[in-house]
């Protein structure tokens, strides 16, 4: 049984180990070394801070399998209203709903939040199972940041996609 729920202090440890093995093994982030647990605990509270989720996807033993969260777009205060979001399964956890599971859950609390778009930036063009998880959420192609980083060795793309939330661009936010 999966369970989603606010993170919580004592995830950092499973969230900072997912997140490791993304940043050695994968493409989905651009960055090189994998941050120490502290250091995921500060992102973890400016998050927060910030007054987006962030969250966690929990097995029925405890074990976190994922965790996702929202966070500004860009700071400017004109993109108040867009977010940018992350999702990241554990190993092994793939394919089985964690990050539909999570997707969803972010979708749903930015919405009730008055975000009116939501803004993905996937590493690698080649990142089939994360486009087609933002795909089948409603995200659609929104462009494309060809050869943006250099990581394990060779040239990476961005894929931009987004969705709108809630009333998206139809009417004007509350302000």
């Amino acid at each position: 049984m999966l369970f989603i729920r606010d993170s919580l202090p004592q995830d950092i440890p499973e969230i900072a180990a997912i997140y490791a093995h993304w940043v050695t093994h994968g493409l989905a982030s651009f960055e090189l070394a994998p941050p120490e647990e502290a250091e995921m605990a500060a992102r973890r509270d400016a998050v927060l801070a910030g007054g987006y989720p962030h969250m966690v996807a929990v097995a029925g033993a405890g074990t976190v399998l994922g965790y996702a969260y929202a966070s500004a777009y860009r700071t400017r205060p004109a993109y108040r209203f867009t977010v940018e979001n992350s999702v990241y399964v554990a190993p092994g956890a793939g394919r089985g709903g964690v990050g539909r599971a999570l997707l969803s859950a972010l979708i749903t609390r930015c919405t009730a939040q008055d975000f009116r778009l939501m803004v993905a930036v996937i590493g690698d063009s080649g990142n089939a199972a994360s486009i087609a998880l933002h795909a089948r959420a409603g995200f659609a192609h929104a462009g494309l940041l060809p050869a943006i980083g250099w990581k394990h060795g060779r040239w990476v793309d961005s894929v931009l996609m987004t969705r709108a939330l809630g009333p998206g661009a139809e009417t004007p936010p509350a302000d």
